[in-house]
């Protein structure tokens, strides 16, 4: 079992910047990849961002691709989303998901733990 509780959304001017925790616990945290994904209202849930089970290798949606970062502490099981440069588009709640993987998956039919999401808005 693993459980994940986000952090760290909130109301910001466009072009500014926050960063989103998950803290996660379960024993499997750090053998599994890691994920971000967002829901807008009226809108499907999709990828942002994923980090394998080490660290080593992050894959990233086209439209935050070098706005957003994601990052990994499994010493403090807990995976982080940088985002800078926000845009009114980018509000959403975010997600964190642990794979059922160790590898990377853009699709969230491979991740079987969730959290409760974070509200992140971004005023124009």
């Amino acid at each position: 079992q693993v459980q994940l509780v986000e952090s760290g959304g909130g109301l910001v001017q466009a072009g500014g910047s926050l960063r989103l925790s998950c803290a996660a616990s379960g024993r499997t945290f750090n053998s599994r990849a890691l994920g971000w994904f967002r829901q807008a209202p009226g809108k499907e849930r999709e990828f942002v961002a994923a980090i394998s089970w080490s660290g080593g290798s992050t894959s990233y949606a086209d439209s935050v691709k070098g706005r957003f970062t994601i990052s990994r502490d499994n010493a403090k099981n807990t995976v982080y989303l940088q985002m800078n440069s926000l845009k009114p588009e980018d509000t959403a709640v975010y997600y964190c998901a642990a794979s059922r993987a160790t590898l990377i998956s853009l699709s969230a039919f491979s991740y079987n733990y969730w959290g409760q999401g974070t509200q992140v808005t971004v005023s124009s």
